[in-house]
């Protein structure tokens, strides 16, 4: 396992929260955070078939551009009755020419677990990988991962995504309902996160 010993690191992400809750994460450490929308790269495609895939491509991609250790996270949910799917187009299913719309990427998901007749409860789980990558071409993966069960219908409008329909393992109440400081310390995010200062941060 490489230490990370360097005091930049750039959070492959365009987006703004993501970095905020990685900052918040990674404070104690005295890491200087940057984005790679900070630094003006381009979004790659995102054209692998696991999320360690996806996640090794925006990490190197950043690390590269700009020789500096890139950090990266792939994330997503997969329902057990729908052979893991939507998992790594979990986002993809949310797309409208308008942008996301999340409640139509839940409803889609409703829609095929009725169609695929299998009966309640629904077993899902959301997945995380992060990696961090040096310009060396060398990285280090950590996954997280909340098993729980979906929910229908839709509740609560706390957190973001699919939130609404899923039902994390212990509770009675969905990610949407759950107070976003709770689901921060029991998420996949917060596991795989776990890990990561553990093997590279502590």
């Amino acid at each position: 396992m490489r230490r990370f010993d360097g005091d930049a690191l750039v959070v492959a992400t365009h987006n703004a929260g993501k970095l905020a809750e990685i900052r918040d994460l990674l404070g104690p450490y005295g890491v200087s955070l940057s984005s790679a929308a900070d630094h003006g790269l381009a979004e790659p495609v995102e054209d692998g078939e696991t999320f360690v895939e996806n996640a090794r491509l925006k990490a190197h991609a950043a690390a590269e551009a700009l020789g500096l250790p890139a950090l990266s996270d792939d994330s997503g949910i997969e329902i057990e009755a729908l052979s893991g799917a939507p998992g790594v187009y979990t986002a993809d299913w949310a797309e409208t020419p308008t942008g996301r719309d999340f409640v139509k990427a839940m409803t889609k998901a409703h829609d095929k677990l009725l169609q695929s007749g299998e009966a309640e409860p629904w077993r899902a789980q959301f997945c995380c990988t992060l990696v961090l990558a040096w310009p060396d071409g060398h990285d280090e993966v950590f996954k997280g991962i909340m098993p729980g069960r979906i929910v229908w219908p839709m509740r609560g409008d706390e957190g973001h995504g699919y939130d609404p329909i899923f039902g994390p393992d212990g509770y009675d109440i969905t990610f949407g309902e759950m107070d976003r400081w709770e689901k921060n310390r029991i998420s996949h995010r917060a596991k795989a996160f776990e890990k990561l200062i553990a093997g590279c941060f502590a």
